[in-house]
């Protein structure tokens, strides 16, 4: 019993304040590669101390202080007595062997800095989202150092090995070293172009985590909630962005229609049948108050915030013939002139096909056919099946149905779409 409460204190311990753990390492050996494996070091040193002796009465500070210790070892072994050394040796003192109640004693007091801390985090967030990154590194190397996610965790929610995502961490932290990134929120001139980096890597985790391209499941709420938690934390730092309240707002109102998106084996339910009472009213306001500040800022909402917009319009109707569909094809025009992009056309040839009718959205959807975008999307096909059905047009509905099954990887999609065809007759 011992042994299993020790372990879930140090899970529950490591979820909440990874972030900080690595950032604060990072800040004091200057290499953020180096913090992240020290980190993992503290992190396997609890797991077999705090079962047997129980948890330190500051679990935060103790998992730092054996982080310390650390780097001064790897620092002893590279011979590199420099004033790094000197300082960490300084604060720490050199006597007596590692010990849980020294740690705990000194960790209050030499490693703990609340100013530093937010700054700490916010550094964290901007380097694991570093633009010298691939995608698919930004999105890994984040879950890992700021959300607290084991390899295994992101392998699963991802589903890919855990070696391949092992790999991409591995990489993601030589390139950062051999690019020479530093460890700093960075100054005013490069924050903007940064932070969308920042915000689209958050972005695509609660995208994946809301409409899993493959697999079984259609939400991966554990993928979906880190994501969320990733945004409220980027708020509450960076108070004053538009965009960061704009992309909290908008994945909270979306996250709200969650409990109403499945059924109850978790099938797909469709916007016009969903229960709207099963929406999540307190994810509703906490969405609408920020895109609320948002607006208020005077800056002008950006892509994100325009979304939150559109998600707006549909948590405060009642029913799907009372949405405002008019305002929501101006905000899609609107989203489309600052970001021009093929899916912003298809969504708004579906709220077209509402405000207006079939027939003027599929002349929308035929112009992206005719541009070949989207070709290895099911969405395309799936829309334009969806129009031609309403138009009569059943055999080109069934063709394009059957299209867009042979190219959507989510089977409980895939089971939609069959029952689109069924349908037809």
């Amino acid at each position: 019993m011992a042994e299993a409460t020790g372990r879930d204190a140090v899970a529950a311990v490591w979820r909440i304040e990874s972030a900080r753990i690595v950032g604060a390492l990072a800040r004091y050996t200057g290499d953020f590669a180096l913090a992240e494996d020290l980190a993992q070091e503290a992190l396997a040193e609890a797991l077999v101390t705090w079962p047997r002796e129980g948890v330190p009465r500051s679990p935060a500070g103790w998992l730092l202080a054996v982080g310390r210790r650390r780097a001064i070892d790897a620092f002893r072994r590279r011979s590199a007595l420099d004033e790094r050394y000197a300082s960490f040796a300084k604060d720490l003192g050199e006597g007596g062997a590692y010990s849980g109640g020294t740690i705990e004693a000194e960790s209050d007091h030499v490693l703990w800095d609340p100013d530093q801390i937010d700054d700490d985090v916010l550094a964290l967030m901007f380097v694991s989202c570093h633009p010298v990154l691939p995608r698919e590194a930004r999105v890994a190397l984040t879950l890992r150092v700021v959300g607290g996610l084991t390899s295994d965790e992101i392998a699963k929610a991802f589903l890919v090995p855990t070696a391949t995502v092992q790999a991409r961490i591995t990489r993601a932290k030589k390139s950062l070293g051999e690019a020479g990134v530093p460890f700093e929120v960075p100054p005013v001139a490069e924050r903007a172009q940064r932070l969308g980096s920042v915000l689209s890597v958050v972005y695509l985790i609660f995208t994946e985590g809301s409409s899993a391209s493959s697999g079984d499941d259609l939400i991966r709420f554990d993928l979906a909630g880190e994501a969320q938690r990733l945004a409220r934390v980027l708020a509450q730092l960076m108070p004053d962005e538009p965009e960061v309240l704009g992309l909290l707002a908008l994945l909270e109102l979306t996250a709200a229609r969650f409990p109403a998106r499945t059924g109850p084996d978790g099938e797909l339910v469709l916007l016009e049948h969903q229960n709207r009472r099963r929406w999540d009213r307190a994810a509703i306001l906490r969405g609408r108050a920020a895109l609320a500040r948002a607006s208020q800022i005077g800056r002008g909402i950006g892509a994100y915030g325009l979304q939150a917009a559109i998600a707006e319009c549909h948590a405060i109707s009642d029913s799907v013939e009372e949405t405002n569909w008019g305002r929501i094809v101006v905000l899609y025009e609107a989203l489309g002139q600052l970001g021009p992009s093929p899916v912003v056309d298809l969504n708004r040839a579906a709220a077209v096909a509402m405000a207006e009718g079939p027939a003027a959205a599929l002349a929308i959807v035929d112009e992206l056919v005719a541009a070949k975008a989207l070709a290895n999307s099911h969405l395309l096909p799936s829309v334009r099946g969806e129009l031609l059905a309403r138009l009569g047009r059943t055999d080109e509905a069934r063709s394009e149905l059957e299209r867009a099954i042979a190219l959507c990887g989510n089977a409980r999609e895939r089971a939609v779409l069959e029952r689109k065809i069924t349908d037809l007759g």
